[in-house]
């Protein structure tokens, strides 16, 4: 196996799959690699997310990139294989595969049902092992998989027992799979943004909970997802030699 210098990694003409890549952080993702001349594979839930996939598709196609929207369920294995079989069908082959997939869950450990803890296990933890094992059988030599987490997980906090625990083992997952694919030269990373300014954020939160975790960062701000794409990108192209990490973005809300 070649080992590519650092300054030739690039996205053009890769393919390049969002889970999750029709709005908010994964809408951004998705446009900036398709600036960058990639194709991309845009992932989504359900219907109340199609119109946001199809305007995320159809900018894309008219800044002249190549880009499909995909509706799949990633709790269910079969809907992930899906994904990655579209993408192959498509475009001849995966090259990038970034998860961006998540639920945030805010509720005592004591009130808290088996049922919410399954749901979110299912969507935080099972999704992302199973999206990293398709991306290993699937993608290209000299690729990249990068997951969203969350600075929780450097957290001592109550309350996000599910959300922070459901998204723990993914730190584990991706050290195995940077072992496992590192001989085809495939990086496998994280990034742990802090709260980002996005919708997925405010339902689980009050005023006050959002006044604290502003002032927990450097600058009084959440975390801006315009500051976190670039970090994305950068795994995937240039970065590609750090691999099995997770990268705390979070302007020093938590650390370890």
């Amino acid at each position: 196996m070649s080992t590519p210098n650092s300054t030739l990694r690039s996205l053009q003409g890769k393919v390049v799959i969002v889970a999750a890549g029709a709005k908010n952080l994964g809408g951004l993702i998705s446009r900036r690699c398709a600036a960058d001349g990639a194709k991309l594979v845009v992932h989504y839930h359900g219907d109340a997310a199609r119109a946001a996939a199809d305007a995320t598709v159809a900018e894309i196609l008219a800044g002249g990139g190549e880009a499909i929207a995909v509706q799949g369920d990633l709790t269910r294995v079969a809907e992930i294989e899906k994904l990655f079989d579209a993408a192959v069908s498509r475009f001849g082959g995966v090259d990038v595969a970034i998860n961006t997939v998540g639920k945030v869950l805010k509720k005592p450990f004591v009130d808290t049902s088996e049922a919410e803890y399954d749901e979110m296990f299912a969507i935080n933890a099972k999704c992302a092992y199973f999206f990293m094992r398709e991306a290993g059988r699937r993608l290209n030599d000299h690729g990249s998989i990068i997951t969203i987490l969350t600075s929780l997980l450097a957290a001592f906090t109550g309350l996000y027992s599910t959300y922070a625990g459901s998204k723990a083992p993914v730190e584990h997952f991706t050290r195995a799979a940077a072992k496992e694919f590192g001989v085809r030269g495939i990086s496998v990373n994280n990034v742990a943004p802090g709260p980002m300014d996005t919708p997925f954020f405010y339902p689980a939160e009050t005023p006050e909970t959002v006044a604290y975790h502003k002032s927990q960062s450097m600058n009084g701000q959440l975390t801006d997802i315009r500051d976190i794409v670039p970090i994305v990108h950068f795994l995937a192209t240039e970065g590609w030699w750090i691999n099995g990490q997770t990268l705390f973005a979070n302007g020093g809300y938590t650390t370890r």
